[in-house]
């Protein structure tokens, strides 16, 4: 029996390689969010494993420079969870979704105002590069998600942000009217969150 030779050069092999290492990736995250959802990993374990596979996602799609969406249909990775985890949101479920246990509410209400001054300042200062900013709706969302009974429409927008971001490269910037339309996003968003707390 005869070796089938995939490659030609170590340019092709290594594409081979990172392509095996990008199928794994979405079939782990597959995985892990299945055992999340039936509550078969904790909150803070599956955290930890999704930021992992999330940064390595990015990694190799970056080195082969490909669109993962397209891989996904030429590659048949049949992957629904791990598609919006790493393509769409780009963060842990607990960040958009966090599970509340009754510690100080104050605390969280005071993180959660300095991250919306961090965040909106940031913007003011015409800081609005995605690796830049991405981390701060990151913490943001996280802080927010972990009062109870905040509504959809604060939280709406700073998800729809985030989403966006993740979609960028980390070095693309947004323009100026981008800019200004987050800051007014995120102005609304934090009226709406204080009209909540009253």
């Amino acid at each position: 029996m005869s070796l089938i030779q995939l490659h030609e050069s170590s340019r092709d092999r290594r594409f081979y390689d990172d392509s095996a290492d990008l199928y794994a990736i979405l079939k782990a995250t597959e995985t892990l969010e299945k055992a999340y959802a039936r509550d078969a990993v904790g909150g803070e374990e599956y955290e930890r494993l999704c930021v992992k596979l999330i940064s390595q996602f990015k990694s190799t799609v970056s080195a082969l420079k490909i669109d993962p969406s397209e891989f996904c249909t030429t590659y048949s990775a049949d992957c629904p969870r791990a598609v919006n985890r790493l393509i769409h949101t780009g963060v842990p479920a607990t960040t958009l979704h966090a599970q509340v246990d009754d510690n100080d509410e104050s605390i969280r209400v005071a993180e959660c105002v300095q991250f919306y001054i961090t965040l909106m300042d940031s913007v003011r200062l015409e800081q609005r590069a995605a690796d830049d900013l991405h981390p701060m709706l990151s913490d943001l969302m996280s802080s927010v998600t972990l009062i109870p009974g905040v509504p959809t429409d604060v939280t709406g927008s700073v998800e729809r942000w985030l989403v966006r971001l993740n979609g960028m490269k980390a070095a693309e910037e947004l323009d100026e009217e981008q800019g200004r339309e987050l800051l007014f996003d995120l102005d609304k968003s934090y009226n709406g969150f204080h009209r909540f707390l009253k």
